[in-house]
């Protein structure tokens, strides 16, 4: 009973009574990209443009964007719950309300956000939940988070065509949230570009092989 409690609890957002205070103090994270040695927090080019998405175990997820030409740098970290300055074990209890996401700089003349959007959807199942795969829980959930009304009503452009497609392929409803960007968190630095450190390490991210429309207009 107690470990279906647990389950349900991290199943569940938590409220703001229950949610962990965290701390005043960013944690510590990596300076630069462990690939190119771009700085993570900036200063960045002003011609940059950013996007923040969940997808899943954050480790495979920015593999996907990182290995993406136009792409300056990737961070992982967490967004879009309660807890300030929340660390990787205070994530994984289900209180804090933050997401696993990634957080991406690129270049708008080199790839185009509706790009970024075609891999986000292609390469995981966004009708999953507060899981993916076998990772379960509300860390885990699908999310696009938007910096801007013209990238949030391409977000929202992208899922009307995406779930045509998963319809007709036989998939559920997209249960992904898309929501203006809340404060990026940065993971601690073991985190960062994981599976460049750690090759053999876990990825459990998985598409579900239907492809997305891109260059979508909006209206």
């Amino acid at each position: 009973m107690f470990l279906i409690n647990m389950l349900n609890k991290k199943l569940k957002m938590p409220s703001a009574e229950d949610a962990l205070p965290g701390r005043a103090d960013p944690i510590k994270t990596a300076d630069t990209h462990f690939i190119n040695g771009n700085p993570l927090k900036g200063p960045f080019p002003e011609h940059l443009a950013f996007a923040m998405f969940g997808m899943g175990c954050f480790w495979g997820a920015e593999r996907k964007f990182w290995q993406t030409d136009g792409v300056y740098i990737t961070a992982v970290g967490y967004a879009a719950g309660l807890t300030r300055n929340a660390t990787y074990q205070e994530v994984c209890t289900g209180l804090t309300g933050h997401n696993e996401v990634v957080f991406v700089a690129y270049d708008p003349d080199l790839i185009s956000y509706e790009q970024l959007l075609a891999l986000f959807w292609e390469s995981h199942d966004p009708t999953q939940g507060m899981r993916q795969g076998n990772d379960t829980g509300t860390q885990y959930r699908s999310g696009i988070y938007t910096y801007s009304d013209s990238q949030h009503e391409t977000a929202l452009a992208s899922k009307t065509a995406f779930q045509a497609e998963l319809t007709r392929a036989g998939y559920g409803q997209i249960t992904t949230e898309i929501l203006p960007a809340p404060e990026f968190y940065y993971a601690e630095e073991a985190h960062q570009q994981y599976l460049a450190k750690n090759p053999g390490g876990y990825c459990g991210l998985g598409g579900t092989g239907v492809s997305c429309p891109t260059g979508l207009e909006t209206a």
